[in-house]
């Protein structure tokens, strides 16, 4: 099917020296292609211009808007994905961050891989998401979603947490740990990464739970299809905070009940045809790198 764009936005990482004089050169290249230019809001105030570009919110980006290029590193990227995925809008990544396993194109060939996809030459592929709800009392009071993980961990407090974790209404077991990371495919190289968890290549349908520093030496990660109904119940005494993405932020309560399923809505990425994911892993975790001598 070919994918036709007329109206393109840029967002662009906020408070980033090197932000501006990106956004401004792609945003004058798809003027110069005929298309027509929006800045995000926040996007524009934080380069302090804008050349006369016409500036929209999110929520005009997402009516008004069939491709959305961000600027910046995989923080922008998740930010943009959440706020965007209700309307399914196309998602292409220019990385100007450290790793950049979302933002997938090089600054330096920037213009040159835009055009190719605004040409028609690209791989489109789909991340799923994660609906996260916290009910207290059987009630929701708190409701987001997550393209890379959902953490419940300790917080501030010195001492590890406790917690139930049931599958599909199952009671699987109760864990003493400083928390547990519920990971998307995504996420698999982000924190659950570090917490010594699988990757799980993008188009595997499953979750993956991680638990961080756990008791007792058998808590293993798990991945689980991502038909799943995930959910971790707080003992008491126990207080936690719960981060979604690393964005979105809930001090959970003893008793609140964390709930995680798969998302009816996913994210639509946007790659140049040269995008391999495993040419990306190499180069991003240093595989088949020479042993470094002294």
């Amino acid at each position: 099917m070919t994918m036709r764009f007329t109206n393109v936005a840029l967002i662009g990482k906020y408070q980033s020296p090197d932000v501006a004089e990106s956004v401004l050169l792609i945003a004058r290249y798809l003027r110069e292609r005929g298309l027509e230019v929006w800045i995000e809001q926040g996007t524009a105030s934080s380069i302090g211009q804008a050349e006369g570009f016409p500036v929209a919110a999110y929520e005009e980006i997402a009516a008004k808007c069939d491709l959305a290029v961000v600027v910046g590193g995989d923080g922008t990227m998740l930010t943009t994905a959440r706020r965007l995925a209700e309307r399914s809008v196309p998602l292409v990544g220019v990385n100007l961050g450290r790793l950049g396993f979302l933002t997938d194109i090089a600054r330096k060939d920037a213009l040159l891989r835009l055009g190719e996809i605004l040409d028609g030459s690209f791989r489109e592929e789909s991340r799923f998401m994660l609906d996260a709800e916290v009910l207290r009392g059987g009630q929701r009071v708190f409701h987001t979603l997550a393209l890379n993980d959902v953490v419940v961990n300790k917080g501030d407090l010195g001492r590890m947490i406790e917690f139930d974790l049931s599958i599909d209404g199952e009671f699987v077991y109760t864990q003493r740990s400083d928390g547990m990371i519920i990971s998307t495919p995504t996420g698999s190289t982000a924190y659950a990464l570090s917490a010594n968890g699988p990757i799980l290549h993008p188009s595997v349908g499953g979750i993956a739970l991680v638990p961080l520093c756990p008791h007792a030496l058998t808590a293993r990660p798990v991945t689980l299809p991502d038909s799943c109904c995930i959910e971790i119940e707080l003992l008491p005494p126990h207080d936690a905070r719960v981060h979604f993405d690393g964005q979105a932020r809930f001090d959970a309560r003893a008793g609140d009940r964390v709930r995680l399923t798969r998302s009816p809505l996913a994210v639509r990425l946007l790659h140049p045809k040269s995008y391999s994911y495993f040419a990306m892993l190499r180069e991003k975790l240093h595989w088949s790198a020479a042993p470094r001598h002294n």
